[in-house]
């Protein structure tokens, strides 16, 4: 008989879901297309051809499925709102029967005892949005605090816990950048742009969240340890471009107001003035979403990417591929501990590590982070030199990354 450890007080284990991924009823009561609706639809984008047109049906179902997680002893539950449900083109104003369905599932959750974390944004965006630049389009931010208003000012009343954006690395690098995700954009590093846009899109519905009384704003970012491939300058250098890329592109902003000093070559016109300062809004909780470490080589000089992803051996591998790395997390939590400084609100919840009198750190939730040290490098090709307070060394032995001055819609 297996003896789990004793875990903290205030310790929950929870559920999470994604609009898309469960609901389903995507042309029912005035809901407007996202864009995995139009990716799912293009031959070759899903192995199976599959989509979220039904899903788990959740929109029709949601009481048996809430009563499963009853049954299950959940007692916190973190859902999505599909944006294009409330505003089916992102704009304008709500539709009162996508409102309405999330009430009758809040209630219901109350009901039974869950509460719920609401999730603003978790990839689905109005595909009308998309069609003017989407995430290119820095007016999407403001829309979507639009949207934020008009959730807050509904639900807030019912939900405690709230996270603008989930895993804005992931929309930026594999929805605007490689592709692999909607809307299937190969920008490159133009979709830096698509990462600032998020991050602001974040601090603008924090702002309009609390301004309607929301408790507790934070954020779900994923997050992974970047291991060299080797001990080579070469490795050792992509390794770091890919961690600032992955990981202190949205850590740094969101807790310290600024973006790693090595990757600014890459941001030529951002940000604008004020930006940083929307984008570090105080944090009742830093969420982490974290499946496994990356392993990270230099690629061929002719590659696209100054990087190249290889295989982490020696751990269990799971049916998706991935290895089971345990010990990554607990990197991954002790180098957040280091952070030098975070900006956090106060909160009367007993789980919140209370801040010492040189810093004030937001309660890690699930896993995070990364310790800050001084760091130099130089790129051999352009003599390029950059210095500042930051792990992301973003250079790689022998190459240059470079960009061009604006986004390409």
């Amino acid at each position: 008989m297996s003896v789990f450890p004793q875990l903290p007080p205030g310790f929950r284990f929870g559920t999470s879901t994604a609009a898309y991924q469960i609901e389903g009823a995507v042309d029912e009561d005035g809901r407007g297309p996202s864009i995995w609706d139009t990716f799912s639809a293009q031959e070759g984008r899903i192995i199976d051809g599959s989509s979220g047109a039904v899903a788990c049906d959740h929109y029709h179902r949601f009481e048996e499925d809430v009563a499963l997680l009853k049954r299950l002893g959940t007692t916190s539950y973190r859902m999505s709102m599909s944006w294009s449900r409330i505003q089916p083109t992102g704009r304008g104003p709500a539709n009162e029967a996508g409102l309405a369905f999330y009430d009758r599932l809040i209630d219901t959750l109350l009901a039974h005892g869950i509460e719920p974390m609401v999730t603003l944004y978790h990839w689905d965006l109005p595909q009308a949005l998309e069609d003017d630049g989407g995430w290119l389009n820095r007016d999407t931010v403001e829309c979507f605090a639009a949207y934020a208003a008009i959730v807050a000012e509904r639900f807030a009343d019912r939900v405690t816990h709230w996270i603008p954006v989930n895993e804005p690395n992931v929309v930026s690098f594999l929805g605007y950048a490689v592709g692999q995700h909607a809307p299937g954009r190969n920008l490159m590093f133009d979709a830096l742009w698509v990462s600032h846009h998020l991050l602001l899109a974040h601090g603008r519905a924090a702002i309009e969240l609390r301004r309607f009384g929301a408790q507790s704003v934070g954020c779900a970012n994923n997050h992974a340890p970047v291991w060299p491939a080797t001990d080579s300058d070469a490795d050792v250098g992509a390794s770091k471009l890919f961690d600032a890329l992955w990981n202190g592109m949205f850590l740094e902003p969101m807790l310290l107001g600024r973006y790693p000093a090595d990757l600014m070559p890459l941001l030529e016109g951002l940000p604008e003035p004020g930006d940083m300062a929307t984008i570090r809004q105080p944090l009742d909780f830093y969420g982490v979403n974290y499946y496994n470490p990356m392993r990270v080589a230099a690629a061929p000089e002719d590659a696209e990417m100054p990087f190249e992803f290889v295989d982490v051996l020696g751990y269990p591998i799971t049916d998706r591929g991935w290895p089971v790395v345990p010990d990554a997390l607990r990197e991954w939590l002790i180098m957040f501990r280091a952070l030098p400084r975070a900006r956090c609100r106060r909160s009367s919840s007993p789980s919140r590590v209370p801040p010492t009198p040189t810093s004030r750190t937001p309660r890690v939730s699930s896993t995070t982070s990364s310790a800050l040290t001084t760091s130099q490098s130089t790129c051999a090709r352009c003599s390029r030199r950059s210095s500042g307070v930051s792990t992301y060394a973003a250079t790689t032995a022998g190459r240059c990354s470079t960009t061009s001055s604006g986004p390409r819609a």
